[in-house]
């Protein structure tokens, strides 16, 4: 896969231009290193550039942010999860560069799996008949996750079978009482305000799973540039 890369990128800027790889995907590298090396006419060189580092440093940037909220919680068994809040056009890139930083990938589109929110709840009239719909809608390979804000609704979306709940903006002391309840019988979701502070705390609860928006739509740029050197 590496190869191709490098092909198509020397391809795309000039036939000429040669792209040497010194580091790869989820490597850790320090301030001041060498990730590539390009060879070839400068104009086609910077006419590249900032369109190279403008997905480097923010795909980058995602895979950092992931890991430093992998960090937080590696002594527990939770799993840091993205979302569908990505780039228009760039999901495919920014959930490969939560992977690339230890973290997990949630669906990637509506087809992958069902997800149940308030407002689906709301149109339904319950979280059963909500789960119910789904159930008659979907395979039986397909698995149906419910989005809850309380305990009771936590209970009447195990009830109806949900394999998978999402208790939104929770407090620890609820989240410790949900995983309770929820004993085995489907997987723990949390999310809703999760920052650096706060995940620790969130993931001794003993959920399962802990999403987080902004890996993907909060994370800074890594700062990357382009420096000729001339060879002699």
């Amino acid at each position: 896969m590496q190869n191709t890369l490098e092909e198509d990128l020397g391809l795309a800027l000039d036939e000429h231009v040669s792209f040497e790889l010194h580091h790869h995907d989820g490597e850790f590298v320090k301030a001041g290193s060498t990730i590539a090396s390009i060879k070839g006419n400068a104009r086609a060189i910077l006419s590249g550039e900032r369109v190279a580092l403008n997905y480097l440093g923010q795909l980058s940037g995602i895979a950092t942010l992931t890991h430093m909220f992998h960090q937080e919680v590696k002594h527990t068994k939770a799993k840091i999860c993205d979302t569908r809040k990505t780039t228009p056009g760039l999901r495919l890139f920014e959930k490969y560069a939560v992977l690339c930083g230890g973290g997990q990938n949630h669906r990637f589109g509506l087809d992958d799996a069902v997800l149940i929110k308030d407002n689906h709840i709301v149109v339904a009239g319950s979280v059963s008949k909500a789960v119910q719909s789904a159930q008659s809608a979907v395979g039986h390979m397909v698995k149906i996750e419910v989005e809850v804000d309380t305990l009771d609704q936590l209970s009447e979306a195990l009830d109806a079978s949900a394999d998978i709940v999402l208790l939104d903006n929770m407090s620890n002391e609820d989240l410790r009482q949900a995983v309770t309840i929820i004993d085995g019988r489907a997987v723990a979701e949390a999310s809703g305000g999760v920052n650096l502070q706060t995940i620790k705390g969130i993931a001794e609860t003993g959920v399962d799973l802990i999403s987080i928006g902004a890996l993907t739509h909060s994370a800074p740029n890594l700062y990357l540039a382009l420096d000729f050197a001339t060879i002699k």
